[in-house]
């Protein structure tokens, strides 16, 4: 069976590359990746930088191996695959939250989407043992469910983690469900869900979530669309769009969100232009005083190809990430890793133009 999705795999990666109408060739001025990871045995999709408090030099890459018999695996800095999860039923996307309280211990958690049982899939870290009694149910008694997208935002006032969920496709207005997470006892996760929101413009679906704690806000890709910002914090009952930005700036999808902090309230907000094999560049405190206006800044060319989801950090992983590391799926079954110095150099080029 393994063998048939490897052929499987490999003949959808060349039909992906002989259309080419719809996939644009690596541009020749590409940023080139530092290191690129071993192959996953089907198809990655999503990655999350976990930062290792024992030493930031034996942080991870975890990243989703997105097949009916996919899982999670873990990516030394070296690109090298050193933890697998249990088999899970096509993972799509993950986030990693810190300080997770379960039976009265603080735990850092990569929690994935669990596509084929409609359930959200809670692991410890760094081990990647399941800690959700086989998965939390989301979507109950929605006609769409097929969860896709996933962030986790940890509230500064109280550290308390909820999880925000999208889908392949559902009602706008209530496309998100945001739960909380909690401990529910002999050392099980459990969620309840705290709010519904999210406008939807039906054009495709909303995988890509990226949450800035510090700032309080959460971004979405509605694909082909537009990217749609809103409040994380489910205590303020305020589901207003705070601003939607990036229509008609990508070739086609508007897929991974990535940001970058500079300091607590700056940075860049990345975004992939899955078809051009870019990735557009938004400054994360908004442009002119203005905190919810995005023009573009900047689009960097990269050697991922078709890329679905991206993560970044600004911490010093020492060596050639003192400046941070930005990880980016692509075709091919692997992620691309970059030193952010590479990333920087074409912001700064285009700041200067």
């Amino acid at each position: 069976m393994k063998s048939i999705n490897k052929i499987a795999a490999t003949l959808g990666l060349i039909s992906l590359i002989s259309c080419s109408d719809k996939l644009a060739p690596i541009r020749k001025d590409a940023v080139k990746p530092t290191i690129v990871t071993q192959k996953l045995p089907q198809d990655t999709d999503d990655p999350a930088i976990w930062i290792n408090p024992n030493g930031v030099s034996k942080s991870l890459i975890i990243g989703t191996d997105k097949d009916t018999d996919g899982g999670l695996y873990a990516f030394d800095l070296n690109g090298k695959i050193i933890a697998k999860s249990e088999v899970l039923k096509r993972p799509n996307n993950v986030d990693i939250a810190y300080g997770f309280v379960i039976d009265g211990k603080k735990i850092d958690i990569a929690v994935t989407t669990e596509r084929e049982s409609n359930t959200i899939r809670i692991f410890s870290l760094p081990d990647l043992k399941p800690i959700d009694n086989g998965g939390i149910a989301v979507f109950d008694g929605e006609l769409e469910r097929d969860p896709m997208g996933i962030a986790l935002y940890t509230r500064t006032s109280d550290n308390v983690i909820f999880a925000i969920v999208g889908r392949k496709s559902g009602p706008s207005g209530t496309y998100l469900w945001q739960y909380r997470l909690t401990d529910g006892g002999n050392g099980i996760a459990k969620a309840n869900v705290v709010r519904k929101f999210g406008q939807y413009s039906g054009k495709k679906e909303i995988e890509a979530i990226a949450v800035d704690n510090e700032l309080g806000v959460l971004y979405y890709c509605d694909e082909q669309f537009g990217i749609r910002k809103y409040k994380a914090d489910p205590a303020l009952n305020d589901n207003t769009e705070l601003a939607l930005f990036g229509k008609g700036e990508f070739k086609a999808d508007n897929e991974g969100i990535a940001i970058y902090k500079t300091t607590s309230t700056t940075g860049y907000i990345l975004v992939s232009n899955q078809q051009a094999n870019t990735f557009m560049v938004y400054l994360r405190e908004g442009a002119n005083g203005d905190a919810n206006s995005y023009p573009l800044l900047a689009e960097i060319p990269t050697s991922t190809i078709e890329c679905d989801g991206a993560d970044v950090t600004s911490i010093n992983l020492g060596g050639q990430y003192k400046n941070g590391l930005f990880v980016a799926m692509s075709n091919g079954m692997t992620f691309h890793y970059y030193a952010w110095d590479l990333m920087q150099q074409r912001i700064d080029q285009a700041k200067n133009k």
